[in-house]
């Protein structure tokens, strides 16, 4: 089959021709229709993600959407022929999902929603079950609380939104002047960061109370405001970014937080994959992912240029450059 190999990090994405894996007893063997572009794919290509633990040379790509090809003989709930999408490889020593097949875990995929394309499916993934860990499973966010999401734009930022949203918080969003109008479609109010402080918008939407639950996928500085921007006692800060100041291993000052009484969780997604333990959570979140877009509560946003295997490359410097349009998506197969 084909597939797009890593070789050495910060390295050339190379089309290859590689052995079409089989489906071991738990698995299924997917063929790919379309592989979701993250910004973790990008820096686990540069080596800029050694939490990942990726074992080279890697066929990379985290995200996926296809159809299942062969099913395993212990697994149940799937047929040849279904259309599935997950959260599956690209990590660890796990095949990605830039290549025309892979073998993936039953347990880490759920039935494609009928309401999406393979395209909107594959861009959904990670960045859904990243919110609804942070939302659901940690904040316990729910109806009248107030939720503030920091890079409402981003693809968690995005999913947390409209999550948020359909639990009957109400929204914010930070982003960059050109991004309020997208946050503003999501449902969510935009807050422009470079000309509001924390003060500012703390005291407008919240009467200086702070906000119920802080959704960070910013992490440096911005985590840092989180501390200080959360309710007293009962507000709730969670982040796709806490390990370190600016991108770094630097540290965070917990004390705004302590002073607060509030509370603080990380969020690390990729820890089921590389453990092995909490799969089924993950296919769980993605069948209520599914429910969530059937009803009309959730859609991804694309950016609408098309890539293949072949210009992979070209879709992670997209990615890199700070400015897509929407979620980044390859297709693979027809």
């Amino acid at each position: 089959m084909r597939a797009v190999v890593l070789e050495q990090f910060g390295g050339p994405l190379a089309l290859s021709e590689i052995t079409t894996p089989v489906a071991g007893p738990s698995e299924l063997l997917v063929r790919i229709r379309a592989s979701g572009v993250n910004r973790l794919d990008t820096r686990i290509r540069a080596g800029e993600a050694a939490h990942a633990q990726n074992l080279l040379p890697a066929v990379l790509g985290l995200d996926l959407a296809g159809v299942v090809a062969e099913v395993g003989a212990d697994v149940t709930g799937f047929a040849p022929g279904d259309e599935v999408y997950g959260l599956t490889g690209g990590v660890g020593a796990l095949q990605g999902s830039l290549a025309e097949y892979a073998a993936v875990d039953a347990r880490l995929v759920a039935h494609k929603p009928t309401s999406l394309s393979m395209r909107e499916a594959a861009a959904l993934p990670l960045v859904f079950i990243t919110a609804w860990v942070g939302l659901v499973d940690r904040a316990r966010v729910r109806g009248g609380q107030q939720v503030l999401v920091h890079g409402g734009a981003g693809g968690v930022g995005q999913a947390a939104i409209q999550l948020a949203r359909d639990r009957g918080a109400e929204v914010f969003a930070t982003g960059s002047p050109r991004s309020l109008a997208a946050i503003e479609r999501l449902g969510a109010t935009a807050i422009d960061y470079t000309t509001t402080s924390v003060e500012e918008y703390v005291a407008r939407y919240t009467a200086g109370e702070g906000f119920d639950v802080i959704v960070d996928t910013v992490g440096g500085e911005t985590l840092d405001t989180a501390f200080t921007a959360v309710r007293t006692h009962t507000g709730h800060v969670v982040s796709t970014l806490g390990w370190g100041t600016h991108g770094t291993h630097g540290t965070h000052s917990l004390a705004p937080l302590s002073l607060r009484g509030a509370s603080y969780s990380g969020i690390f997604t990729l820890l089921p994959m590389l453990t092995g333990r909490g799969r089924t959570h993950h296919g769980e979140i993605l069948r209520q992912a599914a429910a969530l877009a059937d009803a009309g509560a959730l859609k991804p946003v694309l950016d609408p240029r098309r890539f293949t295997l072949s210009t992979a490359t070209d879709a992670h410097r997209a990615v890199e450059s700070g400015a897509p349009a929407g979620r980044i998506v390859i297709d693979v197969t027809g």
